[in-house]
């Protein structure tokens, strides 16, 4: 058996040159698409820091009652923004949220189209299946990697990281609605004229929207797991705190900063969770 180790199959060297091809012909791509998110990045930390922290704690109670109608849901909402500033934990809260935000503008952005374009298309979607389930399988560790090397060190490579890890969750909810439609539904549709793009905007979006709303909630939460391997990188926010508790062995950053995280998660999960208002 020693022709099996002796004869090894170079995939990481097949991966290097190919990542090294990439650094020197998709230079100026990369530098375009790390400035948009520099922008999309800057745009969201303003919004955030800028106002004062009750201002933006009104904010979010506000947007909770317009989503839940519930009272009791915003009360915790404001209990918990008041614990993360009673623990001065805001600016890291506000940069870990610029984090989530950006990552689903990019996430909802590709994973929408691409799971309707699949739920249309069997055959790209029997193809699409195993590179999702790659990219939610490989260790987040993995994405680093090339976020490091075409991107550097900063909130950008974090962002790349992020983005790659969630994705997959927002195709697979937004085929799983739009495959779902009911056919005599569609067949209704069709009887009365309807053309592909009114079925799509008049019936198929309407009935998969608790699945695509499902897909943000799994992008936001998701992206919140990440914080701390972001923070690898030089990501900013919660996972900073977090990586400086494990170096140090410090019991108490790392409880705190790391309960923060969940505060945060529950917070998100509470505003965007639909059918959930009793």
């Amino acid at each position: 058996m020693t022709w099996l180790t002796d004869t090894k199959i170079p995939i990481g060297n097949a991966a290097e040159v190919f990542f090294e091809w990439m650094q020197d012909n998709a230079a100026a791509f990369f530098d375009q698409l790390a400035a948009v998110m520099e922008a999309l990045i800057d745009a969201f930390l303003w919004v955030l820091q800028t106002p004062h922290p009750m201002i933006l704690i009104a904010v979010f109670v506000a947007l909770t009652w317009i989503f839940q109608r519930n009272w009791k849901t915003c009360v915790f909402v404001a209990l918990g923004f008041f614990l993360v500033l009673n623990q001065d934990y805001w600016e890291e809260m506000t940069e870990s949220l610029t984090l989530v935000l950006s990552a689903c503008v990019f996430c909802m952005a590709i994973g929408v189209p691409i799971g309707i374009a699949a739920a249309h298309r069997p055959r790209f979607y029997r193809g699409l299946r195993p590179v999702l389930d790659l990219m939610q399988t490989l260790p987040p560790f993995v994405y680093l990697i090339p976020a490091i090397v075409f991107f550097g060190i900063g909130m950008v490579p974090g962002l790349i990281a992020t983005v790659i890890f969630v994705v997959p969750a927002p195709i697979r909810l937004t085929y799983l609605g739009i495959a779902s439609t009911p056919k005599p539904l569609l067949e209704a549709t069709q009887a009365f004229g309807a053309t592909p793009r009114q079925t799509l905007w008049k019936v198929e979006l309407p009935y998969a929207l608790p699945q695509i709303m499902a897909g943000l909630n799994q992008t936001i939460m998701l992206s919140l797991s990440m914080v701390v391997i972001a923070a690898l990188v030089g990501a900013d926010g919660l996972g900073v705190p977090v990586l400086r508790a494990i170096n140090t062995v410090n019991i108490s950053l790392g409880f705190e900063s790391g309960l923060m995280i969940v505060v945060v998660a529950v917070i998100l999960d509470r505003m965007l969770r639909l059918g959930d208002n009793k």
